[in-house]
């Protein structure tokens, strides 16, 4: 399966090789690659440099090394977990500037709401509808529920990137919405007139997509990130 690896760059060479196999499916999930011996020998690598790439390979997700009688690496396959967890270490530790989040943001989101808008079953708009429902209910409990009401706003946002039945949007914004909320402690002004004006915007941005106007939808949801995002900048000069 395997040629020698180059000598000029061959720890390098080794991890390209594994996984050019399993992208293009020639290692499928769940297959356990050949035994460290048998892979110094296709290589002709040491074992240490041997190791080191399948090191590599297994921070990147591709394969899991198991350990004892039954041991061995294994092919665990490309998916969007990888994507996913480097993103979240971006989001969550705000190593993007708010900024470039929010014009990240207003483009995907703005696509996103489009595609709900075309791509919705009657069972997805009964899923915003209840969304909705539960996000006013917390917001006229008042400030203790204030929290929760952020949170289902999120929901609602994930939903809609699950209704483009695309795994990439689905991806990103999931991924994006469970680590966002550092970026609101820091700069979101927790005040109930920004809070029902957040509200408000969900609600036209559901009507739009219930009403299958996707290019409605597409720029209530860019208004919407553009809008937030410079009251989030306001606060973060004060």
């Amino acid at each position: 399966m395997f040629r020698k690896a180059k000598q000029n760059r061959i720890f390098q060479d080794v991890v390209d090789q594994i996984q050019e196999a399993i992208v293009e499916g020639r290692l499928k999930a769940g297959d356990q690659l050949p035994a460290e011996r048998k892979l110094q020998e296709e290589f002709n690598v040491s074992r240490g440099t041997l190791r080191e790439a399948l090191r590599v390979l297994e921070q990147k997700g591709l394969i899991e090394i198991r350990t004892g009688v039954a041991g061995g690496s294994v092919i665990k396959g490309v998916s969007t977990e990888q994507v996913s967890e480097s993103l979240a270490l971006l989001i969550r530790y705000q190593k993007v500037p708010l900024s470039k989040l929010a014009e990240f943001r207003e483009g995907i989101e703005g696509i996103v709401a489009a595609l709900a808008a075309v791509r919705a079953t009657d069972q997805d708009l009964e899923r915003l509808r209840g969304l909705l429902v539960r996000a006013g209910e917390y917001l006229d409990k008042g400030e203790p529920y204030w929290d929760s009401f952020i949170r289902t706003d999120e929901e609602l946002h994930m939903a809609l990137a699950e209704m483009t039945d695309n795994p990439l949007f689905n991806t990103v914004l999931t991924t994006v919405y469970h680590n966002i909320h550092t970026y609101y402690e820091s700069y979101l002004p927790m005040e109930e007139g920004v809070l029902r004006e957040n509200y408000q915007d969900l609600r036209d941005i559901v009507d739009a997509v219930a009403a299958r106007d996707a290019n409605r939808a597409t720029e209530l949801a860019k208004a919407h990130v553009r809008r937030f995002n410079e009251r989030m900048q306001q606060r973060g000069t004060l």
